[in-house]
């Protein structure tokens, strides 16, 4: 080869040589470009490879000056409009790299590269299942292998079950290919099977530590199983190895914020939305952070701002009225109505904006308008669902078999000593935040979140086959030995620790489907606290009726399940009184109303917390609030929504009738037909 600056040989040896100079010194690349185009004025390829060079050196604009009049010239070069789209990326545009990119792949759909770099992009916008199909051709068009070829095509076209029996057959052969393993890991992923993911994902990098792209899809599994702290760490070294990459750093933040680090996951939405200004949907994550940090004007100017951008998405305008002191305006209901009449609206905006809907037309007195569309968001919830709620009762019998006295007895000193946990359970919309608010302004106790690790742990006993075997989780308990139950007290408390940022000697734990697990809990933490909070039948199963919740509760869409699901936590809670004589304290949410400091002592008194003043001024605690009642726990509590369900009771006869002898003896307990002596 001669000096830099004298192109090579031929023409297309001086452009292959360019071309090998990018992988290892661009700038010498640059240098090579010029003198070719010196000899070659406007030849395409080198103009391409010195505006890759550009992107290479830091040089975005120069290499945006050169690749868009290229791009316009020869508009079917899917090359071109990949590097195109690369240099978007660079420049911090990457809405207009998505689309450039699309357009790549659309003119020659067999440019593996593309493919990924479009599915990183799809990911930081949080559009999993393109993102997912993005990936899938990446790697059907970056594999030679036959077998894997026609894995991928099965996973581009959502066929699992053949994508799975095509990868398994090949790792029996080639078991230590990660490309097929990472593969299998996505195939379980889109199954649910997260544990088994995990595991995949985790050989996966044992076999290639330099993996990055099986990184991130290790940390967003583990980030989908709550292992967020874990998770951190992975992105992190994925952020190292690809620093730029916006997927990552999205992940990132809604890692943080799910750890309580609001700020930081404040600041990193800012960087990504600064690449996507113009996505919604990224608009609104970043909303709920700074809702659930207490940035509520904030949070109202991004829900508003991503119904701009989209307005046919429903979830924005339910983040808005589920802000509760946010009222719809009737324009916002003109607006809403006119989405709800398109053809191509999907299920899922169409049922946020019933929900919405229903919310609006409440804050005017429209009450049979307002259940009205209640009543449409949550038929058409539940019909994305599968919920059986005889699966319920059945669980709730196996409990009040297993939990007897003497069994409990038997196991008396079991599990993990320490008193640190504050439980607070029951059903959602029954005053729980309320409590945990009142407790967390103590400067003993500290608030966290509704941590999923008592869940967890559940599901883990459970096994992968639970939902076919509803009696695996209560024999698994039955058959832990002390050491285990210790083994699992001590667990929760090392997961929940890095909520924990005061140092504060008791923490919460307000997750209100814990009640399902209180035999668990005694087992494990038998010096733990468990506060019950209950509210009105009518009042709380009609609140969540009307609720959408993000996640779970899957039991609330529909009036007769969420009065049945209430009857079996009643009954459930009840056994635990006959059984564990005084072990759970119950506040009545219309007692905690009307007479607040006589229940806010004794309440303070059972969790072995000294009356202190702050607990009476909960609302001036200024920690951030993850649920839907964040923004009503910042006022001081008020008498109007004890009985609002009234205004809506003419509709509430099927849940009435689901509710049976336990809305009659409210706030008492009835005795139920499978009571023992």
């Amino acid at each position: 080869m001669s000096s830099a600056g004298e192109p090579v040989g031929t023409l297309e040896v001086a452009l292959a040589h360019t071309a090998r100079l990018l992988d290892t010194n661009p700038a010498l690349a640059i240098e090579q470009a010029v003198e070719i185009l010196k000899v070659v004025p406007d030849h395409p390829s080198a103009t391409l490879l010195l505006a890759a060079g550009k992107r290479l050196t830091g040089d975005f604009p120069a290499a945006l000056h050169l690749l868009r009049p290229l791009a316009v010239t020869h508009g079917q070069w899917a090359q071109c409009h990949y590097e195109l789209a690369l240099a978007l990326a660079a420049a911090g545009s990457g809405e207009e790299a998505v689309a450039t990119l699309q357009t790549a792949v659309r003119l020659r759909p067999d440019l593996p590269d593309a493919w990924r770099q479009l599915a990183d992009h799809l990911t930081a916008l949080g559009e999993t299942a393109a993102a997912d199909q993005a990936y899938a051709q990446h790697i059907r068009f970056s594999t030679r292998n036959p077998r894997l070829l026609e894995a991928a095509h099965a996973l581009a076209q959502n066929e699992i079950p053949a994508a799975e029996a095509l990868l398994r057959q090949h790792l029996l052969q080639a078991p230590t290919d990660v490309t097929a393993i990472r593969m299998l890991a996505e195939v379980a992923a889109r199954l649910g099977r997260y544990g088994d993911a995990e595991n995949l994902l985790n050989r996966c990098l044992e076999l290639a530590p330099e993996f990055t792209a099986a990184r991130h899809n290790y940390a967003l599994v583990l980030h989908r199983q709550n292992k967020s702290a874990v998770a951190l760490t992975h992105i992190d070294q994925a952020l190292v190895a690809d620093a730029g990459n916006a997927g990552y750093s999205s992940l990132k933040a809604a890692i943080l914020s799910s750890l309580g680090e609001y700020d930081t996951a404040i600041e990193l939405y800012r960087q990504v939305i600064s690449v996507y200004p113009r996505n919604a949907r990224l608009r609104m994550s970043f909303a709920h952070t700074l809702k659930t940090a207490g940035r509520q004007q904030q949070a109202i100017d991004e829900y508003r701002r991503a119904i701009e951008l989209a307005p046919h998405l429903g979830e924005a305008y339910w983040s808005l009225a589920n802000l509760k002191t946010v009222r719809l305006s009737n324009c916002d209901i003109e607006a809403m109505c006119v989405q709800l009449g398109r053809d191509d609206l999907s299920i899922e905006d169409r049922f946020h904006l019933h929900f919405s809907l229903g919310k609006a037309y409440e804050d005017q007195a429209q009450y049979a308008d307002a259940f009205q569309h209640y009543a449409r968001g949550n038929a058409q919830r539940r019909a994305t669902i599968r919920y059986d709620p005889d699966e319920n009762t059945e669980q709730l019998h196996r409990s009040k078999r297993l939990f007897t006295m003497d069994f409990l007895a038997a196991r008396h000193g079991w599990g993990c000593d320490a008193r640190d946990p504050i439980f607070i359970v029951g059903l959602p919309r029954a005053g729980s935040t309320l409590l945990e608010q009142i407790l967390a302004s103590h400067p003993m106790a500290e608030g966290t979140m509704e941590l999923p690790y008592i869940v967890a742990i559940a599901r883990e006993l459970s096994g992968p086959q639970a939902r076919d075997n509803a009696a695996t989780y209560h024999e698994a308990l039955a058959n832990l030995s002390a050491q285990q139950c210790r083994e699992l007290g001590e667990r929760y408390l090392a997961q929940a620790r890095i909520h924990r940022k005061d140092g504060r000697p008791f923490f919460i734990d307000k997750l209100p489907n814990n009640f399902a697990h209180t035999g668990l809990i005694q087992l494990i933490l038998p010096n733990a606290r468990i506060i019950d909070a209950r509210r009105h039948p009518l009042g709380c199963c009609f609140s969540a009726f009307k609720q959408h919740f993000a996640r779970g509760q899957h039991f609330s869409y529909s009036l007769t399940d969420v009065g049945r699901y209430y009857r079996d936590y009643v009954e459930l809670m009840a056994h635990f009184d006959a059984v564990l004589p005084g072990r759970i304290h119950r506040v009545i949410y219309e007692q905690m109303v009307n007479d607040t400091e006589t229940q806010v002592r004794a309440l303070l008194e059972y969790c072995g917390l000294p009356f202190n003043e702050s607990c009476l001024r909960f609302y001036e605690n200024d920690r951030a609030v993850r649920t839907a009642s964040s923004e009503q726990v910042r006022q001081p509590i008020y008498r109007d929504g004890v009985d609002h369900w009234r205004h809506v009771e003419p509709w509430l006869g099927p849940l009435k009738l689901a509710l049976g002898t336990v809305l009659d003896a409210y706030p008492a307990v009835p005795r139920f037909e499978h009571d023992t002596d």
